[in-house]
């Protein structure tokens, strides 16, 4: 009932969010009077972009792109193309006018031509000057140029500031520093954008290979999973074997292996079992499918409710000294009557200008703790859907063992049972084992949170503090995700609750320890091995066929800016997908064991109490318990 209040209350903070918030405001440029640069149906429609009065007083591009840089700021329609002082305007415009409508459109629409430098610069009407600029991200940034090695702006290195003074390249290089990277990504991101679009159709051709490779894998491993493992066990042994201060751990390696070789042979069979299993119920490698929607689902409407709640309020301005010699700055003020206010006359060149979006209202004040609320939910909601998937896929592989006669007693579609069951019966066990999960996930983020905010005042005690909490709160949430997987195991095959089940599913592994341990390691070994093969596999082909070097099959794209683009996302892609299938054979692996584990303590191979377990691991079974095979 929580989980369901908490998702009601997901959904009315969404919709609250989405009356007040306004996404436009982080879509386009905000001007110094809270206006949006090229908004249809305004008066800026046609003005798109944001100029900056004063660029030298701007700090940081960060400080630009946030729309805090303590210079009015206003919506043009192009960005300047040459240098121009308004002096120098008003000297020219005595010959040709023409020169004034030129200059008066990065002006206010109230400026004149006729007024003198000291009135200019207390209306603060026009820019003292302009400078060739070009724009990016909405906005215009100097146009940098480099000539015989040499920083230039429209191939001047010095120009007048339009105060009297001469300025220099380097220091409007360090008002905007940084915007020559920001540009160099804009050239690198179209490029990228290009080899997409270019290579699209053979990126998908290579993920629906890595999707065929990975069920081969899966269906194979019924047949080579021992070999498998043990080829790759000597190739190491082998490898270690030619550092000779490493023959320790090769002895140590090698006696494992001879003392712990009844364990793999379990392991082994169990891995063939799950790739049987599959073979039984192959809808379950579908299921990744499903989990990948409903996952996303939740990330978008995360993001979306986050976007809306950070664009919710109303136009807010504050108080920006230039000279920053103001008592009054960052209070907040009203451009509508700021010049006839005693601010504007006891700072002299202040300004009144858009700052953010807020308000001072009972839901604005509380929009941090809506932000906080957001993220939680959403944390709770991911670990809920993997839940689910876990627990479905393991009622799934849970019907097969507990089948006695396989094929015949598995009952048709046995996911969609089981997800039917899990939804039904269980939601209340998953949603109490995915808050768990949830609560630790936050006070994760919290701590990385305080660290950054408090990085700069921290000392080598605190910081190896903030060392041991966030490795303490790693190992906690693995082992917690350990437990709640094996829980829902139970959860699966008894219908018990989740603290009952995850008592027992404890209590049964912990008389199993060793027979887990090995379990496990062997199983994420093999599986780690066909992650790599299957993207090590396109990934090859991938290269050859992007870098024209496979023309015999198939001629690839000829025009690509950077091959890697294509390539680099064929080999994530795969390895994505290649986890996803086999994250569903692990699933089926331990589902297996914990069943496999049961059925040992519950039957003793009587006519009336018969073993469900396969003959193999019946067979490895009865070789270490010689007394269950005289009975």
């Amino acid at each position: 009932m929580i989980f369901l209040l908490c998702i009601v209350g997901y959904i009315v903070l969404g919709l609250v969010a989405w009356v007040h918030g306004d996404p436009r405001r982080a879509a386009y440029p905000t001007d110094s009077q809270g206006h949006f640069c090229g908004q249809k149906g305004t008066p800026n429609e046609n003005k798109t972009i944001l100029f900056y009065f004063n660029l030298l007083r701007c700090t940081s591009p960060s400080v630009l792109l946030n729309l805090q840089c303590p210079t009015t700021q206003i919506c043009v329609s192009k960005c300047p193309e040459k240098f121009l002082t308004y002096v120098e305007m008003q000297l020219l415009y005595t010959k040709d006018k023409s020169h004034w409508e030129d200059y008066r459109q990065f002006c206010k629409t109230t400026a004149k031509p006729v007024k003198s430098l000291t009135q200019l610069l207390l209306d603060d009407d026009c820019p003292t000057a302009i400078f060739p600029s070009k724009p990016f991200l909405q906005r215009c940034f100097p146009d940098f140029s480099t000539r015989n090695g040499t920083l230039t702006i429209g191939s001047k290195m010095v120009f007048q500031d339009g105060n009297g003074g001469t300025r220099s390249v380097i220091e409007l290089r360090d008002a905007a520093n940084g915007i020559n990277k920001l540009l160099d990504a804009k050239s690198l991101g179209l490029k990228v954008f290009e080899d997409y679009a270019t290579t699209w159709y053979w990126i998908l051709i290579g993920l629906t290979i890595a999707m065929v490779l990975s069920w081969i894998f899966l269906i194979l491993l019924r047949f080579i999973a021992g070999c498998l493992f043990w080829v790759f066990m000597i190739g190491v042994i082998g490898i270690i074997g030619y550092v000779i201060i490493l023959c320790i751990i090769e002895v140590i390696v090698i006696l494992m292996l001879i003392f712990l070789r009844n364990r793999i042979r379990v392991a082994i069979i169990l891995l063939k079992e799950g790739s049987k299993a599959i073979g039984y119920v192959p809808s379950t490698l579908v299921y990744p499918a499903l989990t990948f929607i409903l996952l996303s689902i939740c990330i978008c409407y995360w993001v979306v409710t986050a976007v809306f709640l950070a664009t919710s309020g109303v136009p807010v301005y504050k108080v920006i000294a230039p000279e920053g010699h103001c008592i009054h700055e960052n209070q907040t003020c009203d451009p509508e009557i700021f010049n006839t206010t005693e601010i504007a006359k006891a700072c002299p060149g202040a300004l009144c200008n858009f700052a953010f979006y807020g308000g001072k209202s009972l839901y604005h004040q509380y929009i941090p703790t809506f932000h906080v609320y957001n993220l939680f939910v959403f944390l709770w909601l991911i670990n809920f859907v993997v839940a689910l998937g876990q627990c479905a896929l393991a009622g799934a592989f849970a019907t097969y063992y507990w089948a006695m006669k396989k094929p015949d007693d598995i009952p048709r579609y046995p996911l969609f049972t089981a997800f039917g069951r899990a939804i039904r019966y269980h939601t209340g066990s998953l949603a109490f084992g995915s808050l768990i999960i949830a609560l630790i996930q936050m006070f994760k983020i919290v701590l990385e949170y305080l660290d950054h905010r408090l990085k700069r005042t921290q000392n080598t005690l605190s910081k190896f503090l903030q060392c041991c909490l966030r490795c303490c709160f790693w190992c906690l949430e693995n082992a917690i995700k350990f437990l709640n997987r094996n829980a829902y195991i139970m959860i699966a095959i008894y219908g018990r609750n989740f603290c009952r089940s995850a008592k027992d599913a404890f209590n049964l592994l912990m008389r199993n320890v060793l027979k887990v341990a090995v379990t496990d390691e062997v199983t994420y070994f093999v599986l780690f091995l066909g992650k790599i093969l299957v993207a090590g596999s396109i990934g090859v082909l991938a290269f050859l066929f992007f870098t024209q070097r496979l023309p015999v099959i198939a001629q690839g794209p000829a025009s690509l800016n950077y091959y890697w683009v294509p390539l680099l996302t064929v080999i994530l892609g795969s390895y994505l997908i290649a986890h996803g299938f086999f994250s569903v054979y692990a699933m089926c692996v331990e589902t297996i064991f914990i069943c496999f584990l049961e059925d040992l303590e519950r039957n003793d191979g009587s006519a009336a109490r018969p073993y469900y377990v396969s003959q193999p691991l019946l067979k490895i079974f009865q070789e270490e318990n010689p007394q269950t095979k005289q009975q």
